[in-house]
């Protein structure tokens, strides 16, 4: 006969499993809030690589069109409904409500930087085959953007994968005290945005091609891409269904993405499979 007759707790507060939660790229890009029907239309102006020119022989000054181009983005509606009986979430472990809604939440985010991410892979410039991350590749994409006049203010960003991140802290104008004030080894976990040789870093995971041989990376202009979202639209909803007992949550958005300058982004393709 059995002297003891243990008690099975279970913890209620539920732990978050890996996963990404939140847009990383949004605040990266021109973001456009005011849509006409389905459509938000980005302009981009400049003067066509004009001259100056020298009054003409008729005493006038020679006059010029600026160089405008309207690019337009086409938003398509994006949901994420998980739904769970009353039974189920009586019965279950852990906040069941407030799970769906983080849950729906998280994946609204990650279509956010799936589709900005679309929209960067259209660009035509690369820095060549696909590579572990050099200093000399790393300058490779920075000059690219440069010859395009790209690199202007604090507006450039580079997207990597935790093995891109990897190679740079092989590099000595990364790590070393003569090159630079940051500790990155100090401050490893606080590195998923970090600002170096210009360029603000964002370590995502989320990547195209993360972790093998051809993963895509990107260094770019802000002003290279639009991306248009009706946050109004942006809706977070828990609800109940009396008919079936069920109670849901809906996390919807409208948004769309669009290539607004090739020459400003530059696709790093990178070789992660030694890391991963």
């Amino acid at each position: 006969m059995a002297d003891s007759a243990f008690q099975e707790m279970f913890r209620q507060e539920f732990v978050r499993g890996f996963e990404k939660r939140q847009s990383l790229a949004r605040r990266t890009v021109i973001t456009e809030t005011e849509i006409n029907g389905n459509d938000a239309t980005f302009l981009v102006a400049d003067s066509g690589g004009a001259s100056a020119v020298t009054r003409g022989i008729n005493g006038d000054i020679p006059t010029r069109p600026d160089n405008l181009n309207q690019f337009t983005a086409t938003l398509k509606e994006w949901h994420d409904v998980p739904e769970r009986s009353n039974f189920n979430l009586y019965a279950s472990q852990g906040e069941g409500r407030r799970i769906m809604q983080e849950t729906s939440m998280a994946v609204i985010n990650r279509k956010i930087d799936t589709d900005i991410h679309a929209a960067l892979t259209t660009g035509t410039v690369t820095w060549g085959a696909a590579a572990v991350a050099t200093l000399l590749l790393v300058t490779t994409a920075k000059t690219k953007l440069g010859n395009a006049f790209a690199t202007e203010g604090d507006d450039v960003f580079a997207l990597i994968t935790p093995a891109f991140h990897g190679y740079l802290m092989g590099l000595n104008q990364f790590t070393s005290a003569d090159y630079i004030q940051q500790q990155p080894f100090e401050n490893i976990s606080k590195s998923r945005a970090f600002n170096w040789y210009g360029v603000n870093w964002i370590v995502d995971a989320g990547l195209p091609g993360v972790g093998t041989s051809s993963s895509t990376c990107y260094m770019y202009n802000k002003n290279a891409i639009g991306h248009a979202c009706d946050t109004e639209g942006l809706k977070t909803f828990v609800g109940y269904d009396e008919k079936n007992d069920k109670s849901w949550a809906r996390c919807s958005t409208y948004m769309g993405s669009k290539l607004l300058q090739n020459s400003g982004v530059v696709k790093m393709l990178h070789d992660d499979s030694a890391l991963s």
